[in-house]
């Protein structure tokens, strides 16, 4: 359980976007065909889970994916509205993991779950500038 206050199982969050020609898979460089792109709905699944629980974090901590777990099984046209919900399922220490949905105007069109670990942003910035210097 974690000792952050608010922090519980049972924490919603959602995330939503209108599908441009910018989010299709040609765009983004995940296929050819004119419709959402896989990586965009991750991208928005990611977006429910941070709305989830971002607001309950101490100043100087911050949650980081680190695990997904998602299947896209429906094609979403230019121009519909996509929908993505997160709910915090389980809490191990700082792992969270959410059970994640997406869906359009029509139907659903991914689900899966999806874990995030919470961070200290001064020790987190530190290890990558500490292994950022190793390529200068």
């Amino acid at each position: 359980m974690s000792t952050i206050p608010g922090l519980t199982p049972g924490l919603k969050g959602s995330a939503e976007l209108v599908v441009g020609e910018q989010h299709t898979a040609p765009k983004v460089g995940s296929g050819r065909v004119h419709v959402l792109a896989t990586p965009v709905m991750i991208n928005l699944i990611e977006a429910a889970a941070l709305a989830a629980v971002e607001r309950l974090l101490p100043t100087g901590q911050q949650s980081l994916g680190t695990h997904l777990d998602v299947r896209h099984f429906a094609a979403t046209p230019v121009g519909m509205r996509v929908s993505a919900e997160a709910e915090l399922i389980r809490i191990d220490g700082r792992l969270l993991t959410f059970r994640v949905s997406a869906a359009d105007a029509i139907e659903p069109i991914g689900e899966g779950t999806h874990q995030r670990v919470i961070v200290t942003l001064e020790r987190f910035d530190q290890r990558v500038q500490k292994k950022a210097a190793q390529i200068r």
